[in-house]
């Protein structure tokens, strides 16, 4: 059973910067490679993909977040991080942490839309940006 907490939302203007931490404890069962990353849900809308990053380090990023948000991870720590910069009100959600999320879906490009096998979540922390 694997555990993600996450930590470092709250409220930035725009223009502004947040960092998001997600801290994995825990054991998986699971034997097979696969991917950790970041969605979020605005109120009224569904859940989407941020960013995901596989065990080599690759990263790929949903396109409204590309070159503002950056996802990087240390397996030293078990953490899972996302540097976001130049907020947007549009960017105000609700952001989790996702683990096991399927390699095929990862590298497919899949995973924005949210798969429904993705094995872990957080419970989300809030990031709210003002104009």
């Amino acid at each position: 059973q694997v555990h993600l907490a996450e930590s470092g939302g709250g409220s930035a203007e725009t223009g502004g910067s947040l960092r998001l931490s997600c801290a994995a404890s825990g054991e998986s069962h699971s034997s097979v490679s696969s991917c950790m990353g970041w969605f979020r849900q605005a109120p009224g809308k569904e859940r989407e993909g941020v960013a995901v990053i596989d065990n080599d380090g690759t990263t790929y990023y949903a396109d409204s977040m590309k070159g503002r948000f950056t996802i990087s991870q240390d397996n030293a720590k078990n953490t899972l991080y996302l540097q976001m910069n130049n907020l947007k009100p549009e960017d105000t959600a609700m952001y989790y942490c996702a683990a096991e999320i399927g390699l095929y879906d990862c590298y497919t490009g899949s995973w924005v839309h949210v798969p429904s096998d993705i094995g872990y979540w957080g419970r989300g922390t809030q990031v709210t940006v003002s104009s």
